[in-house]
């Protein structure tokens, strides 16, 4: 559930200051999808560790280390993040 907050603060935070969070099941996974109206325009946002003096980037990586799977499409339109975290079953 870490990564769910953290990508539901990201989207307050970066993405308008508001989104939508969906959340369901797909076999022995759960899957989440936030969407909001910010503009990520770092194509390795979330793949690459951060440096200690790098002012932010820390929720997308911890995500992407939390999670099996990580999809993120950002347009000028707005972004969505699709993660997927399976149960272990």
């Amino acid at each position: 559930m870490l990564a769910v907050h953290e990508l539901a603060t990201n989207s307050v935070r970066h993405g308008g200051g508001r989104g939508t969070c969906r959340l369901w099941r797909d076999g022995t996974a759960l899957v989440c999808e936030v969407r909001d109206r910010g503009w990520i325009t770092d194509p390795q946002a979330g793949r690459q560790r951060p440096t200690a003096d790098q002012p932010g980037g820390r929720g997308l990586w911890l995500v992407n280390q939390l999670c099996d799977a990580m999809e993120l499409q950002s347009s000028p339109d707005g972004t969505v993040v699709r993660v997927r975290m399976s149960d272990g079953g």
